[in-house]
């Protein structure tokens, strides 16, 4: 695994793989000198339909031969990505778990929810910065 998101390029524009960029908001990364080097050698731009980006963990699922580029994130940056990744009803779930972080209101349900529902429970310690241990607790109860 590497510390880095992909930058890469997909043959067929419809593979629900990865996230394009444009859907993710704005990425320091497109605008350095590397990437936007990287797009024009490959003759694509930054709102291609076959510009991808996946986050660290998921870089196993590269397609062999795609044309990729390694790109750094910030914390936010790769928040928004993982949260655009997620199907619609974790994100939701992922949301909540966002706003969590104001309120401990229902936190045990919340995380049983989000648990049942297949939220992996090291991304719920990352959306709501609660103790690994309490994850566990809700788990079990």
């Amino acid at each position: 695994m590497t510390d880095d998101a992909y930058l890469f390029l997909l043959d067929d524009a419809s593979a629900q793989l990865g996230v394009a960029p444009a859907a993710i908001g704005e990425l320091a990364c497109m605008e350095t000198p590397a990437v936007r080097a990287w797009l024009d050698a490959q003759g694509s731009t930054p709102t291609s339909p076959h510009l991808r980006l996946l986050p660290p963990e998921e870089t196993a699922a590269l397609p062999q031969g795609a044309e990729r580029l390694p790109v750094p994130l910030s914390e936010e940056e790769l928040n928004r990505l993982r949260h655009r990744m997620a199907p619609e009803p974790l994100a939701r779930l992922e949301e909540e778990l966002l706003a969590y972080r104001d309120c401990a209101d229902g936190r045990d349900g919340l995380i049983g929810r989000a648990l049942a529902a297949g939220v992996a429970p090291h991304r719920i310690v990352e959306l709501t910065g609660v103790d690994p241990a309490t994850v566990t607790a809700a788990a079990s109860s």
